[in-house]
């Protein structure tokens, strides 16, 4: 059926025909596993030495010579790797971090096991990650670091956010959680910051299982994050002679972890780790252009609008996870973003809400008193009220409205991509039986 015919069609959510008949699951599979990721799994197990660290150090090893980062560190989740470099940057009680609203909760709910506090900055409207004008503003004497998280794969404004932490002499974290093996202006994003945090867990695009990973080029960050969370390597990771300008203990690493926690990484995930990222940069491109293609398909399309950086500017989405797409409602007479994604599912389009729920509007960021304190956590160690009101920060209390989840394509098939494509071209141009 022509694409003409379709936008003419009654929609399928009204009863017409659907534009995709043809729904695909292979296309969605992720991750891509074979014999070869079993086979380095059922080693592991059967050598008993899941919690040993030979294989989580080559595998350390080879994700640092293809990141670019010279220390690397594996742990058994991207929480507790965010959380690790927090610490090891210097955050600590009464400190305050800045943080994106629109972001998972673990790019900055870490700060309170620190007795830091997260202060919440706007998003910019067309890259959805962290707005380096919302940035300075909210700067004070107490803050120490700026989490740029490169939302939905899209590479945050690292340009911005670094001269600015330059210029007030605060280090910058990068959570990559979303964008594994993505570039910025032609540089592998993880390397632009001070350090880097992974989540490997099993729907990233990188996935391993439940990992996580540290990377830096600072030998002292490298040692502190060693010393909070990975008591079993100190003896032989730890090299400084002078251990008092890496911890803030008076020097003493004596196998017990700082932060009183364990982050080792399950060497399953390691084996796995080691054989998908032999494979993860050829899987990346293919993924790249099956997205790039349906975004192609739809250029010029009313009320929708790609998430991705602009052609030929060196940056990339990297495996491009949770594919997100701009919702211009004004195009299609008003029409709530809820209604169209329910018409183009109805259509096979699989199409979905998109966006994070605010996180300086949650109500574990301004009620809830978790360790007794006898006030709320979020202003327990400051001598400030950090909290933020609805209406202050417009971008990421209104996302909902403007973005929508779409399909997230692991192999380039163009006819399949295709089918998804006229879904979306369907209801777009034949919005008008919906008002």
């Amino acid at each position: 059926m022509s694409v003409e015919n379709l936008t003419s069609e009654k929609l399928a959510i009204l009863g017409g025909p659907k534009a995709n008949e043809l729904e695909s699951e292979e296309i969605f599979r992720w991750p891509i596993t074979t014999a070869e990721d079993e086979q380095a799994v059922l080693e592991v197990i059967r050598a008993g030495s899941m919690s040993a660290w030979d294989i989580s150090r080559k595998f350390e090893e080879e994700w640092g010579e293809y990141l670019g980062r010279k220390f690397n560190l594996s742990y058994c989740n991207g929480t507790m790797a965010l959380m690790t470099a927090m610490f090891a940057v210097g955050v600590g009680r009464g400190d305050e971090v800045i943080v994106p609203s629109i972001t998972y909760w673990a790019s900055g709910l870490q700060t309170h096991l620190l007795g830091a506090t997260p202060v919440f900055a706007d998003i910019d409207p067309v890259t959805l990650c962290i707005d380096p004008r919302d940035i300075e503003r909210r700067i004070t004497p107490r803050t120490r670091a700026i989490v740029a998280v490169h939302y939905c794969g899209h590479p945050a404004e690292m340009d911005a956010i670094l001269e600015i932490a330059r210029k007030h002499k605060l280090k910058v974290i990068e959570d990559c959680s979303h964008a594994h093996g993505g570039l910025y202006k032609g540089e592998m994003i993880g390397t632009l910051g001070d350090v880097a945090g992974f989540s490997m867990m099993a729907s990233k695009s990188f996935a391993i299982g439940e990992a996580g990973m540290l990377s830096t080029n600072s030998r002292e960050i490298y040692e502190r994050a060693i010393a909070f969370s990975h008591y079993e390597r100190t003896k032989t990771d730890l090299t400084l002679p002078d251990l008092k300008r890496v911890v803030a203990a008076d020097g003493f690493v004596t196998g017990l972890p700082l932060g009183a926690v364990k982050g080792r990484i399950n060497q399953t995930c390691s084996a796995m780790g080691r054989v998908q990222l032999k494979y993860y940069p050829q899987r990346m491109q293919e993924i790249q252009k099956a997205m790039n293609r349906f975004w192609d398909l739809l250029e010029g399309v009313p009320g929708l609008r790609a998430h991705r950086p602009q052609r030929y500017s060196g940056s990339t989405m990297g495996g491009w996870y949770n594919p997100i797409g701009h919702y211009v409602a004004a195009e299609l007479g008003g029409l709530p973003v809820r209604k169209f994604i329910d018409a183009v599912q109805a259509e096979g389009g699989h199409c979905g809400r998109g966006g994070s729920f605010p996180l300086h509007l949650h109500p574990v960021l301004n009620e809830a008193d978790i360790f007794h304190d006898g006030k709320p956590t979020r202003i327990a160690f400051t001598d400030r009220d950090v909290r933020q009101k609805p209406g202050s920060l417009p971008v990421s209390e209104h996302l909902a409205e403007s973005v929508l989840g779409m399909p997230w394509f692991k192999h380039d098939w163009p006819e399949e991509i295709e089918r998804y494509a006229a879904a979306y071209r369907k209801v777009a141009n034949s919005f008008e039986q919906l008002l």
